[in-house]
């Protein structure tokens, strides 16, 4: 039993060989033909990471084609996309064109894409690091939904990360690994390709005993692999001690230079450094230059069996490290050159690797090419019994009944931020099925967003039960947060990648785990720029939650420059993959919560950004529902203007009692004044646009929802536009119907004050806005 198991082992090891053999050609040649051989009408470098393919290669073979189970997920390195291309060219889930089309329109994209490529990708990746902490709060999910009975423990996956080791520079990995101690998560694996250069440089030789100590505090196991198993089987020699010892204390510099150099040069140096030692010359001296230089490179990261064994040592759920040593460029003419990362082959290295590999001129892309017949019909049936074929299709549940209505929070003076926590502690009480799958989440400012009412009677989610003791100790706080299995909001440390990373991992849910979750994620407005690159990648990965920034705007008055937010409602309407809203009162704010939820589990939807403020204000009196509709396209008028009125006040937000006072003042100078609350000048521009592409799209210019609003207006008419944030998010309207524009809002650091004070200093109180509307009726 013992030699069957043993014989197949070794069969398994030698087609996993031939596979990390073919997947080093495929990726190599995508990256040649599109910078070689494809037609360049640009004259520019298409680009590509050959040797960041290479230090791969065995890697992703040894994961995806022995330790991958059903339900794990990998987030590949960006610069390895072309290995997992090739992966599933192999398999048959990715045609030939999209490869010759590699990083040209429509074909296979520079990186691991979900929403880009034709190919299955678990997760998006390119943006350094972001790929790597994914992963960690994916499992940090599916424990949240373990928990709650939505997913048995034994179909639980492992959220895997193939990563650079030039990432471990990445700050934001080392806040996730903080985070992912606190939440103690389980099923997740980090695979380092510890190949010591970037693109720059070779990594320093000191941080690299550091990364041990770091993971192994936060609860990680590490598991090194150094060597293969020819080094191994060579240290065991006479004079493999010496041999061993010398690697061990080689500079990553010196490493990469010899082996660039070769196996004379190999020779030269290990004669020179340790030749006199006992029985180190005879055992160099048993290897000729090339089977030296191979020996030389047997890094665990390349050693097929070391990879199984290393993989097979972690089978529970424990977190876990692996630092696989490699080479980069492995196997390739530019092995170990420091210029390699973004250097390629040229014509002559790349036709020296195909003679090298026996794939016959003209048998490029043939997936099986230089293994033979009888070998590559074995490498088809052993690919098609793997994990990876056999992995179910991503889950597409039912959308979750959103009820008709949100009821309005009562008051007739309230803020927007308060309005919004009303609506969810009213669902948190009811029994909608909406409710039990909304998951709240904040970077440590759960009760200044007004989340505080929702997590009181949801609870706070742990896996294990953790006491109160303040509660316990019978001593009062407006905090009655149980943690336990069934909370449903999930507390985070003040690091805004942290923030939204889970929302994309929340927000991925359904199709990653088969269960639709509602994610709401609250911040301080301002910060949101902390975190842009990490809610770049949830839209990019067509994440869906809703995300409420507030407080915004200079408004928050007594905090000052630091915590006012600008520019956030242009980052709300250049965002791709989200709709952006900044409600003025709680009405408002209880359609547009409602609305987003039904929109953010739409298959043409997108996340949605809320931007609210603390300022209360008094609520306006509606006579019907009518102004709904068009609220919901970006803008609704609040006072509708005469026919032919020639001017109108366009506002967002909590600055609308300004504009009321500025409007009652100047109705008797300008009769039939309209003022338009414009709800989403990201709805409302994004409609503008399309009526403009039209004309070369093909499609209808039907009139837009500005146009159709404005077009009340005399076609001389004059705008004043106010927010409080960038004026360039409203300036855009006079483009709209060829109309003069006064633009008021903050485009300043905002000084501390209270709200007259710095509404006069930055020109957004009622004065100002007489001003300007006096100033487009005086200019000539």
């Amino acid at each position: 039993m013992a030699t069957k198991f043993a014989d197949a082992r070794e069969e398994k090891i030698a087609a996993i060989e031939a596979l990390d053999t073919r997947l080093r050609w495929l990726s190599s040649w995508t990256v040649h033909n599109a910078n070689h051989i494809r037609k360049k009408r640009d004259g520019l470098k298409v680009g590509g990471h050959q040797a960041s393919c290479a230090s791969m290669t065995a890697i992703m073979a040894a994961l995806y084609f022995h330790a991958l189970r059903p339900n794990d997920k990998v987030s590949v390195k960006p610069h390895a996309g072309p290995v997992l291309q090739a992966i599933h060219y192999m398999l048959g889930n990715q045609t030939l064109e999209q490869l010759q089309q590699f990083r040209a329109l429509g074909g296979a994209q520079s990186y691991p894409s979900r929403t880009k490529d034709k190919i299955p990708v678990d997760f998006s990746t390119g943006s350094v690091g972001l790929g790597v902490a994914i992963t960690a709060f994916s499992s940090l999910v599916q424990d949240y939904l373990i928990a709650r009975g939505a997913m048995a423990e034994a179909d639980a996956g492992r959220m895997i990360s193939l990563m650079g080791d030039a990432e471990l520079d990445e700050g934001n990995i080392y806040e996730c690994l903080i985070e992912g101690y606190k939440h103690d998560i389980r099923n997740c694996w980090w695979v380092v390709d510890y190949n010591r250069q970037s693109l720059d440089s070779t990594t320093a030789d000191r941080m690299f005993r550091r990364f041990d100590d770091i993971f192994e505090t936060c609860g990680w196991r590490v598991v090194t692999l150094k060597h293969g198993k020819l080094q191994h089987a060579a240290f065991a020699r006479p004079g493999g001690k010496s041999l061993e010892d010398w690697i061990e204390n080689c500079p990553n510099a010196d490493f990469a230079v010899l082996t660039y150099q070769g196996g004379a040069a190999w020779r030269e140096r290990l004669l020179s450094d340790i030749g006199g030692k006992p029985h180190v010359r005879k055992l160099i001296e048993s290897f000729d230059d090339d089977g030296l230089a191979a020996l030389m490179t047997n890094l665990g990261g390349h050693c097929i069996a070391s990879l199984m064994e290393a993989f097979d040592s972690a089978d529970d759920d424990r977190p876990t490290l692996f630092i696989a040593y490699t080479v980069k460029g492995y196997g390739l003419p530019l092995a170990g050159h420091k210029d390699n990362h973004s250097g390629m082959m040229n014509p002559a290295q790349i036709e020296q690797l195909r003679a090298t590999m026996g794939i016959e001129a003209g048998q490029e892309w043939e997936p099986f090419a230089g293994l033979g017949g009888n070998m590559a019909a074995r490498l088809k049936s052993f690919m098609s019994e793997s994990a990876l074929a056999k992995k179910p299709m991503e889950a597409d549940p039912a959308a979750v009944l959103v009820p008709a209505h949100f009821a309005v929070p009562s008051g007739d003076t309230q803020s927007t931020q308060a309005a919004f926590g009303h609506v969810l502690l009213d669902l948190a009480k009811s029994s909608e099925e909406l409710a039990d799958r909304i998951v709240t989440t904040a970077p440590d400012v759960t009760q200044t967003t007004n989340l505080g009412g929702f997590v009181n009677q949801r609870g706070l989610f742990r896996r294990s039960q953790v006491a109160d003791i303040f509660r316990e100790a019978k001593i009062p706080s407006a905090q009655k947060w149980a943690a336990h299995a069934a909370g449903q909001h999930i507390e985070l440390g003040i690091a805004e990648n942290n923030f939204f990373l889970l929302l994309t991992s929340l927000g991925l849910a359904a199709p990653h785990f088969g269960t639709r979750l509602i994610p709401v994620g609250t911040v301080y407005d301002p910060f949101i720029s902390r975190g842009l690159d990490a809610l770049n990648y949830g839209c990019y990965s067509d994440a869906r939650f809703l995300l409420v920034g507030t407080p915004s705007g200079l408004t928050l008055g007594p905090e000052g420059g630091a915590h006012q937010s600008i520019n956030t409602p242009l980052i709300g309407m250049g965002q791709p993959g989200l709709a952006y809203f900044e409600p003025a009162y709680a009405d408002e704010v209880a359609l547009f919560m409602r609305w987003a939820f039904e929109h953010l589990q739409r298959p043409d939807g997108s996340s949605v950004y809320l931007r609210l403020s603390t300022r209360q204000i008094p609520q306006v009196t509606r006579e019907s529902s009518a102004w709904q509709d068009d609220a919901l396209k970006g803008a609704y008028w609040l006072r509708p203007p005469a026919a032919g009125a020639e001017a109108a006040i366009a506002f967002t937000g909590a600055i609308a009692p300004e504009i009321l006072d500025a409007w009652e003042e100047l109705l008797d100078d300008i009769p039939g004044l309209g003022v338009l609350n414009v709800t989403s000048p990201d709805l409302l521009h994004r409609d503008w646009s399309a009526r403009k592409a039209a004309r070369w799209t093909g499609g209808q210019a039907a009139p837009c929802h500005a146009d159709m609003l404005l077009s009340a207006l005399s076609p001389n008419a004059s705008l004043v536009t106010v927010i409080d944030g960038s004026p360039a998010a409203l300036s855009w309207l006079g483009g709209v119907r060829a109309m003069r524009v006064s633009p008021l809002g903050t485009d300043r650091f905002g000084q501390t004050g209270d709200l007259p004070d710095l509404y006069r200093s930055y020109r957004l109180d009622k004065h100002a806005i007489i001003d300007a509307m006096a100033e487009l009726f005086l200019r000539p």
